[in-house]
C-alpha cells in the first residue's frame, strides 16, 4: 500500500501528540503530505510534531471554536483529515460516573463529528478525504470498557452516514479500526508481561499489532488507489474480532469428513 500518489496535499490528524496519532502523521509525512499534528495544549504536540516535520496544532476537538481556530492556523486547504482523538475511562458501568461517560462521548462521538464537519466544510469546493478511527471493541465489545465501544460504535456509523452524505460533494469518508495494538492507551496493559502473551496467543496472525499497521491503511485510504472506497470500517486486528469461536471447546468427533463426521448422512 503506498501513498505517494498524494504528494503536496495537506493533512490534519487529531490526537496526534503520541500513540498511533503520532505514527499516522509522521507516515503522512512521509508520504508527502503537508500535515498538521492537532492535539491539547501541553500534549507534547509542539515535540512531536518538530520530529515528525509537521505543523503543531492546538484544539479541543469537542469545541467547535476551538476546532475552527486551528484549521484557522494550519492556514491553506485541508485534503485529509485523520480523526484520531479519543479517550477511555474504563470500568463496571454500575460504578461509572455520568461525568466520566458524557466526557467519553464529548471526545469520541461529538468531537469527531465536530472535526469531520468542520473540514468538510472546507472541502466542499474541492473533495477530500475524511477517516474515522474506531476500535475493535465497536464490533465486539470488553468488560468494563463503559462509553469506549458505544461510541466507537456510533462513529462506524457516523462514518456512513457521512459517506452517504458527502459523497456527492468529492468527500471519501471511511474508518479504520484498530484492534489489540502497542500503543497509546494500550501500554498499561502489555506492560504486564502474562497479560501480553495471553493476548498476543488469541490473535490467528500471532502477534500484536504495531501502530504503523494502522499507518498503512491509513496511508492507503487516503490515497487515490482507494479512490472508489467509502463508507467502510476496516478493522486492522489481526483477524481476533471474528475469532472468538475459535477459543470455545469443540469435539474431535465433529472435524471429520465424509461418513466419519458427526451427524453425517448415511
Amino acid at each position: 500500500m503506498s501513498g505517494s500518489a498524494v504528494v503536496a496535499k495537506s493533512a490534519v490528524v487529531t490526537g496526534a501528540a503520541g500513540g498511533i496519532g503520532r505514527v499516522i502523521a509522521a507516515r503522512l509525512a512521509k508520504d508527502g503530505w503537508r500535515t498538521g499534528m492537532l492535539d491539547l495544549p501541553g500534549s507534547g504536540g509542539q515535540e512531536a510534531a518538530a520530529a515528525a516535520g509537521a505543523i503543531p496544532l492546538v484544539a479541543d476537538v469537542s469545541d467547535e471554536t476551538s476546532v475552527e481556530a486551528a484549521l484557522d492556523d494550519f492556514e491553506g486547504d485541508v485534503d485529509l483529515l485523520v480523526n484520531n482523538a479519543g479517550i477511555a475511562r474504563f470500568g463496571p458501568l454500575l460504578e461509572l460516573s455520568r461525568d466520566d461517560f458524557d466526557l467519553v462521548v464529548s471526545v469520541n462521538l461529538v468531537g469527531t463529528f465536530t472535526m469531520a464537519r468542520a473540514t468538510a466544510r472546507r472541502m466542499v469546493a474541492r473533495g477530500g478525504v475524511i477517516i474515522n478511527v474506531t476500535s475493535m471493541n465497536g464490533v465486539a465489545p470488553g468488560p468494563n470498557a463503559g462509553a469506549y465501544g458505544a461510541t466507537k460504535a456510533a462513529v462506524a456509523l457516523l462514518t456512513q452516514q457521512m459517506a452517504i452524505e458527502w459523497g456527492p460533494l468529492g468527500i471519501r469518508v471511511n474508518a479504520v479500526a484498530p484492534g489489540l495494538v502497542l500503543a497509546g492507551m494500550s501500554d498499561p496493559i502489555y506492560a504486564d508481561l502474562e497479560v501480553r502473551a495471553a493476548r498476543e496467543s488469541k490473535v490467528p496472525l500471532g502477534r500484536l499489532g504495531l501502530p504503523e499497521d494502522v499507518a498503512s491503511v491509513v496511508s492507503f485510504l487516503a490515497s487515490e488507489e482507494a479512490s472508489y472506497i467509502t463508507g467502510q470500517n476496516i478493522l486492522v486486528d489481526g483477524g481476533v474480532t471474528m475469532s472468538v469461536i475459535a477459543g470455545l471447546p469443540r469435539p474431535r468427533s465433529v472435524d471429520g469428513v465424509g461418513d466419519t463426521s458427526a451427524g453425517s448422512r448415511r
